[in-house]
């Protein structure tokens, strides 16, 4: 799985990170859920009065999705043979 990170400035000049951002095609099932929580999610970090520098967004989902929801959508492959 690929991921993306997104870096922007507050209003009040702050540098903030977002790490760990799934990137999906439109056509997947999971992409909009994706899309409409990392709206939320920036929406809520620029909320807080004092952010961190950094975020992780798996970390976010980890917490607030359903643990099937989160599996379909950081499956890790399995390897067979120590390979």
């Amino acid at each position: 799985m690929l991921f993306k990170s997104l870096e922007f400035k507050r209003l009040d000049g702050q540098k903030v990170k977002v790490i760990e951002i799934p990137v999906m095609g439109k056509d997947h099932s999971y992409a909009f859920l994706i899309q409409a929580r990392l709206q939320a999610y920036l929406t809520r970090i620029n909320a807080e009065p004092e952010p961190k520098s950094v975020y992780s967004f798996r970390d976010y989902l980890k917490k607030i999705l359903k643990w099937p929801d989160y599996e379909a959508i950081f499956q890790s492959e399995v390897l067979q043979n120590n390979a």
